[in-house]
């Protein structure tokens, strides 16, 4: 599923290939939306995902204060947008949709890394 509310955003920040977002146990209180490019979310080294354009990564971090369940690694150029808890609820608000896309994303990932 994309979510295409962060494709042409002017507030994006820049990764390299093989730079990290963000590190398995981390903590975390902001998910990102794929602007451009790709990333690559791994448990204990195994890539689970990879999460291309339109997709978001980091999202369980809006509902709860647990450290990060993966580490995310760009593999290639990619562009991120930071979307923290006021981004979050101004765009469940104003896009009613946006958080059942975010939730139906939440669910496939929970029934793949449980299946």
């Amino acid at each position: 599923m994309e979510i295409n509310l962060f494709r042409n955003s002017r507030e994006a920040l820049s990764l390299e290939s093989g730079e990290v977002l963000f590190r398995e146990g981390d903590s975390g209180d902001t998910m990102f939306a794929v602007a451009e490019g790709q990333i690559a979310l791994a448990r204990a080294g195994t890539v689970i995902e990879d999460v291309g354009p339109g997709g978001i990564l980091g999202e369980m971090a809006l509902i709860d204060s647990a450290p990060r369940s993966a580490t995310a690694t760009a593999t290639a150029p990619t562009r991120v947008v930071r979307v923290d808890q006021q981004h979050f609820t101004y765009l469940v608000h104003e896009h009613p949709t946006f958080a059942l896309q975010v939730m139906t994303i939440m669910a496939e990932r929970l029934r793949r890394m449980n299946g």
